[in-house]
């Protein structure tokens, strides 16, 4: 999992990063926000007409009604006649103004989810582009499970704080701003009297806002750890049957649930406090404008439309203030949730300022005392020169840990030595773009990755037009022209998750073909035959020398059968070559290499003697 207290250091600042990701959505974004202006107007309008009715009705103003109207009520008309008339109008104009309002909310709405919607697309292909061209030396130390969450989670919560949340923030502050100059206009004191929760009010929002986001960065951070239990669990089902892990898994899943089920209980009881007490003051704010309200009305210092006007406002503004602790808890949630993908958008690129090649390969390639370690590990490579013929066939021999991957991880620019140089042809690697090194390389590695999708799709990863005329061939010569003749739909036939559909061997082949399908300069293999018998092993190879060309290979390999027929057999130990040369040399010379001919020979022996027919029984 990403390191909260490594990363936070390096994480971008959050609002240059939120105006990055609403760029081109302000448009929509204000007119949501002048939408909500006008709405607001017209429901403020409401509450004055209805206390100019009131007032009217009981006779205790009269002449303060809504004296526009009066233009509107002809001449000669008797009280009861203008009474009623005027009763009419306000309810006609009531009506306008919150059929109005009630657009305006539609347009606000409308406005505000087009932008938050584009702006999770946004977030969304930026943090899928950006995971992509981030270093292998990242994704080795992360979670996939977490950063799944922070792709997937983490952007819903943001969306969901910029299509409500945002909006409601603005709410909370323009009714302060059009109610309180209303409520002033209405009688002073009593504005004081409507006021004075909402210091209280605000003060304790921003403090519980304050204690939350670290409540919800633990939740957040319990549902990642709980997500890359599940996905492992998931990704090695097949691993978990085989040994019989389910109990074990199911204990393990339990353990990360409960913890999830703590922080959510932890995070549940502390807002419910928090509602609670602001409940209370709410409900004690509204009593007390009654109270005072009716005692001055009593006293007619105050008319009943004026009260009603008041306990109205109080109403609109009180509730979204004290509901801004709930805002400021899903603004908590938005902070965290954006944070932790500023995390990884701060995450340095792979760099992609270099030299592009103009022109194809020869393959030929030179290691000259190249050294490299992971960090806070021994030296992998260690002074290693090394070259390699343009066309020529190579083997890398060794013991695991020797250095063989490393090499390959080197080729391909996964990992750039610390020391010494690198040489394509006439190039540096290190000053060529990745991109453009990898076009031209054709790789097989170790765990043979297939995406869920067609055959074809898969074959195609490498070369995206190819035909089918080319697909054919690069699967006759991984052997695997018979298996897939053999399935209903051919090439188009499914293949599963991870290949789930198809056998070690299968998946291998298929590997193979998708990388002679790109026609590389440099074709690796790593340990790429190893789940293949050696009767289909010595076909494949057989059809590799054919079409091999004048195209470099490395064969990285345990098993003799494979690499006897290399050009070259260099053997790695320690990071360094211990000893070169052919298989015919190298198998008389002692060393590593010739033990293990005779440790595979007489491996191979015991294999052909257990296979030899007992006696039949009498």
């Amino acid at each position: 999992m990403l390191a909260h207290t490594e990363h936070a250091s390096k994480a971008q600042k959050l609002w240059p990063l939120f105006l990055t990701i609403a760029a081109g959505f302000r448009g929509p974004l204000l007119m949501a926000l002048l939408a909500m202006v006008a709405s607001f107007v017209l429901m403020f309008t409401v509450p004055m007409i209805i206390r100019s009715m009131l007032d009217r009705l009981t006779g205790e103003a009269p002449d303060t009604y809504l004296t526009w109207l009066q233009i509107l009520i002809p001449t000669g008309l008797s009280d009861n006649q203008v009474l009623y008339l005027q009763l009419g109008l306000s309810g006609l104009l009531i009506i306008l103004c919150t059929a109005l309002a009630g657009y305006f909310v539609y347009l606000r709405g409308k406005q505000i989810a087009a932008a938050a919607e584009g702006m999770a697309r946004r977030l969304r292909d930026t943090l899928m582009n950006h995971l992509n061209h981030l270093p292998i030396a990242f994704h080795h130390q992360a979670d996939t499970g977490d950063l799944i969450q922070r792709c997937t989670s983490d952007i819903e919560t943001f969306r969901v704080f910029v299509s409500g949340q945002i909006i409601e923030i603005g709410r909370a502050v323009l009714m302060l701003l059009i109610v309180t100059p209303i409520l002033l206009s209405l009688d002073v004191t009593m504005t004081g009297v409507a006021l004075i929760t909402m210091p209280l009010l605000l003060v304790s929002a921003v403090l519980f806002f304050n204690r939350v986001k670290s409540m919800f960065l633990e939740v957040d951070e319990a549902e990642a750890s709980l997500t890359t239990v599940l996905q492992e669990n998931l990704t090695g089902i097949r691993v978990v049957r085989a040994f019989a892990r389910q109990d074990f898994e199911a204990e393990k899943f339990g353990r990360a649930n409960v913890r999830f089920r703590d922080q959510n209980q932890r995070l549940m009881r502390f807002l419910g406090f928090y509602y609670g007490a602001s409940d209370i003051v709410c409900l004690f704010q509204v009593g007390l404008i009654l109270f005072v309200g009716a005692h001055w009305v009593l006293a007619d210092t105050m008319t009943i439309g004026t009260l009603f006007a008041f306990i109205t406002y109080e109403g609109m503004i009180i509730w979204p203030i004290r509901h801004m602790g709930r805002v400021l808890t899903d603004s908590g949630k938005a902070v965290v949730a954006l944070k932790r993908m500023a995390e990884i958008l701060s995450e340095p690129e792979e760099s992609n300022l270099e030299q592009a090649l103009t022109a194809p390969l020869t393959g030929e390639i030179r290691l000259d005392r190249v050294s490299f370690h992971h960090p806070d590990n021994p030296p992998v490579l260690s002074n290693l020169s090394l070259t390699i013929a343009a066309g020529e066939t190579v083997a890398l021999v060794g013991a695991p840990g020797a250095g063989k991957s490393t090499l390959i991880q080197l080729l391909l620019r996964l990992y750039d030595p610390q020391q010494g140089t690198l040489w394509v042809d006439q190039f540096d690697l290190s000053q060529l773009s990745r991109k453009s090194v990898r076009a031209q390389i054709g790789v097989v590695l170790q765990e043979s990755f297939l995406f869920a999708g067609s055959i074809a799709d898969n074959l195609r990863i490498g070369q995206s037009q190819a035909s089918l005329a080319d697909m054919t061939e690069a699967v006759k010569t991984a052997n695997l022209l018979g298996t897939i003749n053999a399935l209903p739909n051919g090439f188009e036939s499914l293949v599963g998750e991870r290949g789930v559909t198809l056998s070690g061997g299968q998946r291998q082949r298929l590997a193979i073909a998708r990388a002679l399908l790109k026609d590389p300069a440099i074709l690796i293999l790593d340990d790429a035959l190893s789940a293949v018998d050696t009767d289909t092993e010595s076909l494949i190879l057989e059809n590799l020398r054919r079409v091999r060309f004048n195209r470099t290979t490395l064969i990285v390999a345990h098993r003799l059968s494979t690499v006897m027929q290399a050009d070259r057999i260099v053997v790695l130990d320690g990071g360094e070559v211990t000893q070169t040369g052919n298989h015919a040399t190298l198998s008389q010379v002692p060393g590593i290499y010739r033990q293990l001919c005779e440790l595979q020979g007489q491996v191979q022996q015991e294999i052909q003697q257990s296979r030899t027919p007992e006696d039949s029984p009498l």
